[in-house]
């Protein structure tokens, strides 16, 4: 067997071990923290595996989730449809990741697996979610702004995610992580906004008076 399927065996008799104590979030921490180790330098290929069988299968093919979590069907049923769906399109890891949660009938949290997996992922790589919704659309060079300010304030490279929502009293509501800004970073977002056409308006000026200079030479 190879060295990752051993792995995520191991990984997944301690989330088992655990699952009596804890929540949810607890074991996806075990089994997300378990692929990216088995996967190694492919971690964003399997990580971008992850994403379509949430996005592209279990999103857009509501009942076949249903059969992957329903208490009904053997563990040994579901690695057979496992096989069946995923071994031709799905790399090995993959596939022996979905056997190996099958096994220990932790289906139920592939959606949490994923959002951990992404969440450690991000950790590991420096990376910092982070969601912006304003009143009114953010133009692109207003969000690269955006992300070199909070790229000084956070110590990490900001992953841009922008909303709209006209119905914002605050102007803007920022969420990093798990944390949610609303007041005072709104302000922040108006200084920026201000601090570009305040140095358009000086650059157009400058323009001015220098061709005013020219046309006086």
């Amino acid at each position: 067997m190879p060295d990752y399927e051993d792995k995520l065996n191991k990984d997944a008799n301690l989330a088992a071990r655990i699952e009596a104590d804890v929540g949810v979030a607890r074991i996806a921490d075990v089994y997300a923290e378990a692929l990216l180790g088995a996967a190694g330098a492919a971690a964003v290929e399997v990580l971008a595996e992850l994403d379509s069988l949430i996005g592209d299968v279990l999103d857009a093919f509501p009942n076949f989730e249903e059969i992957l979590v329903s208490g009904l069907i053997s563990a040994e049923e579901k690695s057979g449809i496992i096989d069946r769906v995923f071994a031709a399109k799905a790399s090995p890891i993959m596939v022996q990741f979905l056997k190996v949660i099958a096994a220990h009938g932790r289906l139920d949290c592939l959606r949490a697996i994923h959002r951990q997996a992404r969440h450690l992922y991000d950790e590991m790589t420096g990376r910092v979610q982070v969601e912006i919704t304003t009143a009114a659309p953010v133009d692109a060079g207003l969000t690269q702004t955006i992300a070199a300010n909070l790229q000084q304030v956070i110590k990490a490279e900001p992953i841009l995610t922008t909303n709209v929502d006209p119905t914002l009293v605050g102007g803007a509501v920022v969420r990093i992580g798990d944390t949610v800004y609303d007041g005072s970073i709104a302000n922040q977002l108006k200084n920026i906004r201000r601090q570009m056409i305040d140095r358009s308006a000086h650059e157009i000026q400058s323009r001015r008076d220098r061709f005013r200079n020219t046309e006086g030479n």
